[in-house]
């Protein structure tokens, strides 16, 4: 076992393919296969279940996993931790989809330029899945909203949960969306939708949302429907189109030139936090600590 089989096998996954895999790495197909099979007989196990060309883990290699991420993890920050005053290597951020959109491009165009030696790959998903992404070692840090952001007074630096550690970001003005035609509602109560346009389960602002509306809806009222889609573009669509509300971030609606076709009701506050593991400390995510705390 070595650190190029640990990422030959990871690849594997990911790409579920080893020809897809010896593409992404550039090496030759029978390279791949070659060392995926000496790792299993090295280990014991079948680590793919094999059908045809693609190539599915299976519950030992699902196992196998998540050591060789945290391993990779781990030699790539003894790497960075011998050279302290240089911000390089790789460094893997997760975003949830709106931070991406909003709030990101200009502060990492800025990090880009004062640290090009540093590879930074972004990523999104739910706040779930992101904070799953960074205690299995897959990200190295994540941009979440996480429920105890709305509870907690003090994150700098403190620990979250299950060997968490976070800082708030941004705050994030979130608002309730309705369909144009929908009379003005003089409370919360007053909403007469049937329907939630939401991203899926693992999404906080979901979560926010549905407990929001729950707390406001009218006493015997129809259970709300949830509709999951897939961007901020369809929960808009959907809204627009009449039947359903939304929740969404108040700085993403600011980057349509033309405010889209629906009504705006304020709704709670959130932070949106940096999420990283207890211990990690890398020139690179330091200086990224530094460029979200500027802004």
């Amino acid at each position: 076992m070595d650190l190029t089989s640990l990422e030959i096998f990871r690849a594997v996954a990911d790409e579920q393919s080893v020809t897809r895999a010896a593409q992404h790495l550039q090496r030759v197909q029978s390279n791949v296969t070659t060392r995926i099979k000496q790792l299993e007989d090295e280990l014991g196990v079948h680590l793919f279940l094999r059908d045809g060309k693609r190539m599915t883990l299976t519950d030992k290699g699902r196992e196998f996993l998540a050591y060789a991420e945290r391993l990779l993890a781990l030699a790539a920050e003894a790497r960075q931790s011998m050279h302290p005053g240089v911000a390089g290597g790789t460094l893997r951020l997760g975003s949830m989809e709106s931070t991406a959109a909003s709030r990101l491009p200009p502060i990492l165009a800025r990090y880009h330029r004062a640290h090009p030696g540093v590879a930074l790959e972004v990523s999104t998903g739910t706040s779930q899945a992101l904070i799953e992404g960074v205690l299995s070692s897959r990200l190295d840090c994540a941009l979440v909203a996480h429920p105890d952001a709305l509870r907690r007074e003090d994150l700098h630096g403190q620990a979250l949960e299950r060997g968490l550690c976070a800082m708030p970001a941004f705050n994030e003005e979130l608002v309730m969306l309705l369909p144009p035609d929908h009379p003005p509602p003089a409370s919360p109560g007053d909403l007469r939708v049937g329907a939630l346009a939401c991203f899926a389960r693992g999404c906080t602002y979901r979560m926010l949302a549905e407990r929001w509306l729950g707390e406001h809806r009218a006493q015997g009222g129809a259970p709300l429907q949830v509709r999951e889609v897939g961007s901020y573009h369809a929960i808009l669509a959907c809204v627009s189109a009449g039947d359903s509300a939304g929740i969404v971030p108040r700085s993403l609606l600011a980057l349509y030139r033309e405010s889209p076709p629906v009504t705006a009701l304020p709704a709670l506050s959130v932070d949106t936090l940096l999420v990283w593991r207890e211990g990690y400390a890398t020139t690179a995510f330091e200086r990224l600590r530094e460029a979200l705390v500027a802004e």
